[in-house]
């Protein structure tokens, strides 16, 4: 398992000769912008939308599509556009709290999301690797350290923390030893069940991602790694010296 481990993290590349730190973020114009086209198409197509609604034998939200239709051209398409732009808007001021960015020195990593940053040092850094649109890192020992959404170029960012000094894996190297959570699996510590109850509770609900994220840490203080595929959860144990 060891020796799979270090194939699939692969070997530090030396440390860069420059100690200067690179950051990397998504653009921000580039979001809003992006959010505000998608919202300006929507309300171009929301009359067109509400008119074939009226056409069909039954219509879902007639009456909406009617009061909807009953304003005149050009009045309708323009107040729509701007509702959608403004909603464009709100939706990219959203998308660009919630982006990633990653400072990345000769020291230390430093990764800023919403209204906070945490930093870890060299010493803290085994490997990064990437699970679908997440961003995780790894300590030494195996504990997840952290996994956020990235929308950064994952090329990009893998050439970049190997330029810097630190192990970009493929895969997670340590996938082999989870285990499909299901209610009263054996093996876990005191407590781990119950959080991963109400984890599967809460990641049913968008509205309770915060709630899904705090049960995660709070399963990783219990050395419990958590990995989520579509609705299911699965797990592997932080073997601790």
């Amino acid at each position: 398992m060891e020796e799979a481990r270090n194939v699939s993290m692969g070997k530090k590349s030396p440390r860069p000769r420059a100690e200067g730190a690179t950051e990397l973020a998504e653009s921000a114009w580039a979001i809003v912008l992006f959010c505000v086209a998608c919202g300006a198409v929507a309300g171009a197509l929301l009359p067109l939308l509400a008119r074939w609604l009226l056409t069909l034998p039954w219509a879902p939200l007639e009456g909406p599509a009617e009061l909807l239709t009953s304003v005149p051209e050009p009045a309708l398409t323009l107040g729509t556009i701007a509702v959608g732009v403004l909603g464009g808007l709100l939706l990219g001021f959203t998308a660009v709290h919630e982006s990633l960015s990653v400072g990345i020195s000769g020291t230390r990593v430093t990764l800023t999301i919403r209204d906070g940053s945490r930093a870890f040092t060299r010493e803290e850094i085994s490997v990064f690797f990437r699970d679908g649109k997440q961003l995780v890192l790894l300590g030494p020992d195996g504990m997840e350290l952290a996994r956020e959404h990235c929308g950064l170029p994952w090329r990009r960012l893998a050439d970049t923390l190997r330029e810097h000094g630190y192990a970009w894996a493929e895969e997670d190297p340590y996938r082999a030893e989870f285990r499909r959570w299901v209610p009263g699996t054996p093996g876990l510590p005191p407590g781990a069940d119950a959080l991963l109850r109400a984890r599967a509770q809460a990641r049913k609900h968008e509205d309770d991602a915060k709630d899904a994220r705090e049960l995660r840490d709070e399963l990783l203080r219990l050395g419990v790694v958590v990995r989520d595929e579509e609705k299911r959860q699965y797990w592997r144990l932080v073997r601790r010296d």
